[in-house]
């Protein structure tokens, strides 16, 4: 299709990917990088915007094409991995573009990890080149290929170069970094279809579709979130594929930058996680600006609260009902259901209905009241790169670990979760690999790791810590900065020479260690 569009519609039919029905469009795009071709519908717009650097669809377009030129030449080859270490900017996004262009397979790593956890992601994927911006490179130990991370939108217009391998939706497009409940954090492999599938449902369920591009389309939205997560890829993937303007912050967060940068470019839509939000409506700054351009919030990355859309209804009343919300994760390539502003003001704490082309269904599990979500779609990943395991069965249902129910109009309500993930300012935590960490040194004898409700976070990673001698928890917190991700530090500290209270089948008694959490002050 060569990213046109004029024939994707709406009519879907089941087809067989791998021995497994899946639902598809019958007419969609095949290949992500085709969609670059749509940047000819709006080439003078801009479509980045970071501090006083602007790159136009034109100029992200001239860029990729260069820089996918320099790949091939470094000897980068169709199917290769390219990782791509770095903060949002401008760079990062024609570089992964750039890699979708010349074959490659870009992986998403993580900014925040620590140098072990980087060096771990890079024995597991053996990239042919790495691409790290300034602040991230001292992470790249000696040995591996790097290659130039800034990138030049006021390059020589060319042609983008052909790929020199396959061209099937079912190849791998991208891998990304998720959390797991054994530990270090696993490669999602997902394929060209898996984040094109994506791509049609949002502009199905926004009755976009059949699809043509509209020239004076398009609109600012505000791009908070790490562009390494899903949600920041399905952004760059949306951006040149309507025609949409992304503003980013001159780095890490910050409430009051985000306030003016809605204000200076009449900013529409925001996805953000709750923490974000909330930081916005507590800054002393906000009444003094105009911020009534917001007209649109999709909240993921943590539940939702009615009390919370209460709040951000009154403290961005231009937002008024449209506050959208989901529910979906790295493995199913995104989200798999979807929750309107109408449904969110309806049915708060419901994260919607199922997605045009994904089936969802509960399963009862053994001893708890709400089964084990699981979702069917062809937006999943095709594996974890490097592991045997996987959470997808032989039906083709992914085993999600989230506990909920689905309600008689189809209406799907998250309950719970069997695996003990902690999401914090909507990031995976996974407690074992704390734990794991924890108990790795010196002096630490016992761990016990797990979330508490946290008003800005959702939730507070919290450590319950035996130890050997004098340790304290700052000596902890000092290693552990060296071997872990920042968000996935603990905040909270019990530390003990006392062996951790257990429960009758001999198990660390969280219970107990919540009544203390509430009983006394804790580090």
């Amino acid at each position: 299709m060569n990213g046109q569009a004029s024939h994707w519609g709406k009519d879907i039919a089941v087809e067989e990917i791998g021995g497994i029905s899946y639902r598809m469009y019958s007419n969609r795009p095949r290949r992500l990088e085709d969609l670059l071709a749509f940047t000819a519908h709006w080439p003078d717009r801009a479509c980045i915007i970071q501090g006083d650097r602007t790159v136009t669809f034109d100029g992200l377009k001239r860029a990729a094409a260069a820089k996918a030129r320099s790949l091939v030449d470094a000897g980068v080859r169709s199917g290769d991995h390219v990782f791509i270490l770095g903060w949002n900017s401008p760079d990062w996004i024609i570089n992964y573009w750039s890699c979708l262009v010349s074959g490659a397979v870009p992986v998403v790593a993580n900014a925040w990890w620590s140098d072990a956890e980087v060096v771990d992601a890079l024995n597991l994927i053996a990239p042919a080149l790495i691409l790290a911006d300034s602040r991230s490179a001292a992470k790249i130990p000696a040995g591996w290929l790097t290659g130039p991370w800034a990138c030049d939108e006021n390059a020589p217009a060319t042609d983008l170069p052909a790929a020199d391998g396959s061209r099937d939706e079912n190849d791998p497009a991208a891998i990304i970094f998720t959390s797991g409940t054994s530990g270090k954090p696993k490669a999602v492999q997902l394929a060209h279809r898996s984040l094109l599938s994506n791509q049609m449902m949002i502009l199905h369920v926004t009755r976009r579709l059949p699809y043509q591009p509209d020239p004076a389309a398009g609109d600012v939205g505000l791009h908070t979130g790490p562009l390494f997560h899903i949600g920041g890829l399905h952004a760059m993937h949306r951006m040149v594929l309507v025609g949409n303007t992304l503003v980013f912050g001159s780095g890490r967060f910050d409430a009051g930058e985000a306030i003016r940068l809605i204000e200076r470019y009449k900013i529409v839509r925001w996805s953000a996680v709750p923490t974000m939000a909330t930081r916005i409506l507590e800054h002393p700054d906000l009444s003094a600006h105009d911020v009534s351009s917001l007209s649109a919030i999709t909240l993921g990355g943590s539940a939702v609260t009615s009390d919370f859309i209460a709040r951000v209804r009154a403290g961005l009343p231009s937002v008024e009902a449209r506050i959208a919300t989901g529910y979906g994760l790295s493995e199913n390539g995104g989200q798999a259901t979807t929750a309107s502003g109408k449904d969110t003001a309806s049915r708060p704490g419901a994260t919607g209905r199922a997605m045009p082309l994904v089936e969802v269904r509960t399963v009862p599990l053994p001893g708890l009241p709400d089964g084990e979500v699981q979702v069917r779609s062809p937006t999943q990943m095709l594996r974890y790169y490097g592991m045997a395991e996987s959470p997808i069965d032989g039906e083709g249902w992914l085993h999600t670990g989230d506990l909920g129910r689905v309600d008689a109009d189809g209406y799907l309500w998250i309950t719970g979760r069997s695996k003990e993930i902690i999401i914090r300012g909507g990031e995976n935590i996974a407690p074992a690999a704390v734990e794991e960490a924890l108990t790795a040194l010196p002096g630490v004898v016992e761990a016990k790791v797990f979330g508490i409700p946290h008003p800005e976070f959702g939730e507070e990673v919290t450590a319950a810590v035996v130890v050997d001698g004098e340790t304290s928890a700052d000596e902890l917190r000092a290693q552990l900065k060296e071997r872990l991700a920042s968000f996935a530090v603990p905040t909270r500290w019990m530390v003990q020479t006392d062996p951790l209270p257990v429960n009758l089948t001999g198990k660390v008694d969280k219970a107990a260690l919540l009544a203390r959490l509430e009983a006394e002050p804790v580090r």
